[in-house]
């Protein structure tokens, strides 16, 4: 938080870095024409430009700005004689308290119920009063109709994903399922394999870009076609997964598109049915707690073998991956180049 709150206030600076270049040197002009005697005219002068935390200026103290507070609200109740700049914070103008230049707020506000500002004062956004250490208690408990409205249109989401991936993306489905068919157990240990992987091949992807000017400059691309990518394999594993659980329960009869629609459609019921069967007893916590585990855990495992097969599927391009394939002997003795050590067989003869 420290570091994101710093570099948003060198990003200020710099935005208003030429008017407060301006307004020093103006000021610096004017301070050495009289800098004793308003030394002397003034003793509660400060010289201090930035603080990280917050500051408050008190009753009958000068402050030669421009002042710039990160991380904290700056409390005005002196004087401020230039512009004063508020990141992450707030700048309050109390009574008796006084600002000769602009008041600037970068994510806060100026607040000015009392005090004076001669300038300027602007904001730039809300308030980040959430910042400071202020204990709120506990995030009030999320009701049952909530609950049963975000778990329901989670099902909606899930049935309209799987409808369109099964009409416009219908092979890939069918090579990841055939994988799954034919080998869930390893689907599972690969797709535990790939959850472990995910971050590290990540790095070593970033790592090998950056090698190169060229490749530094794509590392945002790379990123995010990453991510896409993680992301389409975990969605179509885990739509294979509920086809495949469907298909066992029952997808009645018909032609083969529509049995795999109905089958995608009951899959899927069922693997979101635990979540909304959660959320309806979501007035009791005990029981809500239980159902909810239960669902992380049918989730979890879905999604797993899922994501395996669809590695070892490439993303069901290959849908005997997960084949082996063996060698028919029975045909061995049929070759025509003689192995040495072993007598050719005799060629039958029709009689």
């Amino acid at each position: 938080m420290r570091a994101t709150v710093m570099t948003f206030a060198v990003a200020s600076l710099i935005v208003v870095a030429p008017s407060l270049q301006a307004q020093a040197v103006g000021q610096e002009n004017a301070s050495t024409v009289s800098a004793a005697t308003q030394q002397t005219q003034r003793p509660g002068v400060s010289s201090d430009t930035i603080r990280f935390g917050g500051r408050t200026i008190p009753a009958g103290d000068t402050v030669t700005g421009p002042l710039l507070v990160a991380a904290g609200d700056l409390h005005v109740r002196g004087v401020i004689r230039g512009t004063a700049i508020a990141i992450a914070g707030d700048i309050v103008v109390e009574e008796g308290g006084s600002i000769t230049g602009d008041a600037i707020a970068v994510l806060g506000s100026v607040v000015n119920p009392r005090g004076s500002v001669t300038g300027t004062a602007r904001t730039f956004s809300t308030s980040f009063s959430w910042l400071e250490d202020v204990d709120q208690g506990p995030a009030p408990r999320r009701g049952t109709t909530e609950a049963m409205s975000l778990s329901l249109g989670w099902l909606v989401v899930m049935l309209l994903i799987g409808i369109g991936v099964l009409v416009f993306a219908g092979a890939y489905l069918d090579g990841v399922t055939d994988v799954l068919e034919q080998s869930f157990g390893r689907s599972f240990l690969v797709g535990i394999a790939g959850e472990l992987g995910m971050i590290p091949l990540m790095l070593v992807v970033v790592a090998a870009l950056c090698l190169t000017v060229v490749g530094i400059l794509l590392v945002p691309f790379a990123i995010v076609a990453y991510v896409l990518a993680v992301a389409g394999f975990l969605t179509l594993g885990f739509l294979s997964v509920a086809r495949l659980a469907g298909g066992s329960i029952g997808a009645g009869r018909g032609d083969a598109r529509g049995r795999a629609l109905r089958a995608l459609v009951l899959g899927i019921a069922v693997f979101m049915g635990v979540w909304v069967l959660a959320a309806a007893f979501q007035w009791s916590p005990a029981i809500s707690g239980v159902l909810r585990m239960i669902a992380l855990a049918v989730t979890w495992v879905a999604a797993t073998a899922g994501f395996g097969a669809a590695i070892l599927s490439r993303g069901g391009t290959h849908r005997d991956a997960a084949t082996k394939v063996g060698v028919d002997e029975s045909a061995a003795w049929q070759t025509p180049t003689p192995i040495t050590g072993v007598a050719a067989a005799r060629k039958p003869v029709r009689t």
